[in-house]
């Protein structure tokens, strides 16, 4: 971990802190909203159909499909999959019926040299499966974010443990923002990046929380700004090293890792980003304002002389 040597004073700027992450969660949900998300069909319900090509499955072949479904109209993700890739995964965000399958497997056995022996599997869903993931999701966030605050109250303090999860709050929304300015589409494993990203944001939060909570026991005639700010310093080498190494290793998997792999890995770099920003520049302001309205921290017996 490399040492900075300078002393930055990020309590000076926290309005602008504040100021900056209301604008880019206000402008991204409000694109999102006016616009309507992108929800993948994991959401929007349809049709799914594996089929063995017969050979292996080239990027070229995936194009030659994404064209044929995209001359019938057809809106759909493609995957290959299978032993070698010998099998192709078409997930449709269109309810397909009986007639429009035929015509699409037809266009397909057609240019493949397939038969009916080739597909593998037919599947219709619609959107109350969608419905039911949103709503699991939401409620895994609920639990993780009440078992983490249960945890930090425990552990540190209420406050702590309060501005904790008003940050991942704010690296979720950032998230969600970012999906609704840039009309990226959100699938699962856009949910399993979010609940990964939920994790590690917590984490990197709780290492600068606990070294507020030992300077709170060491610099108790400091102001409580003072002593966030050196907290801050003090972690701030290894918050960065942290972050930059795991992002230096998911950008290859998102570049090379194909279509599927990067639905997952784009949002976490996002994530990854937006938490560590959230940790040093949005959860420590956010506990000097929670002490400002209550009565200081645990650790001091008097209110903190931090008012402004």
């Amino acid at each position: 971990m490399f040492d900075i040597k300078r002393q930055f004073t990020f309590m000076k700027y926290k309005n602008i802190y504040y100021i900056v992450s209301v604008a880019i969660i206000v402008l991204g949900m409000g694109i999102g909203m006016v616009r309507g998300f992108n929800y993948g069909i994991d959401f929007t319900g349809g049709t799914m159909m594996q089929l063995d090509m017969g050979k292996t499955v080239t990027t070229e072949d995936v194009g030659q499909l994404q064209q044929l479904l995209e001359k019938d109209g057809i809106e759909a993700d493609i995957v290959q999959a299978g032993k070698e890739n010998h099998e192709v995964i078409i997930r449709t965000v269109q309810a397909l019926d009986t007639a429009a399958r035929e015509q699409v497997l037809g266009d397909i056995f057609e240019k493949f040299g397939l038969n009916d022996k080739s597909v593998l599997t037919i599947e219709q869903f619609g959107p109350s499966v969608g419905d039911m993931l949103k709503k699991n999701a939401v409620k895994a966030v609920l639990i993780s974010s009440i078992g983490m605050l249960i945890y930090i109250t425990i552990r540190f303090e209420w406050k702590l443990g309060l501005a904790s999860i008003l940050a991942v709050l704010h690296d979720v929304l950032i998230l969600i923002a970012f999906y609704g300015a840039f009309h990226m589409t959100i699938n699962n494993p856009f949910i399993a990046a979010v609940l990964t990203i939920v994790g590690y944001s917590i984490m990197d939060t709780i290492v600068i929380f606990d070294r507020v909570r030992e300077n709170l026991g060491f610099m108790k005639k400091s102001k409580l700004e003072e002593l966030i700010d050196h907290s801050i310093n003090q972690t701030l080498g290894r918050s960065l090293m942290t972050s930059v190494g795991t992002i230096a290793a998911i950008i290859p998997l998102c570049i090379l890792g194909g279509e599927t792999i990067r639905h997952f890995t784009l949002p976490l770099i996002i994530g990854i980003v937006a938490g560590t920003g959230s940790s040093i520049f949005i959860a420590s302001p956010l506990y000097y304002e929670i002490c400002r309205l209550t009565s200081g921290t645990k650790y001091k017996g008097k209110k903190s002389s931090s008012r402004d």
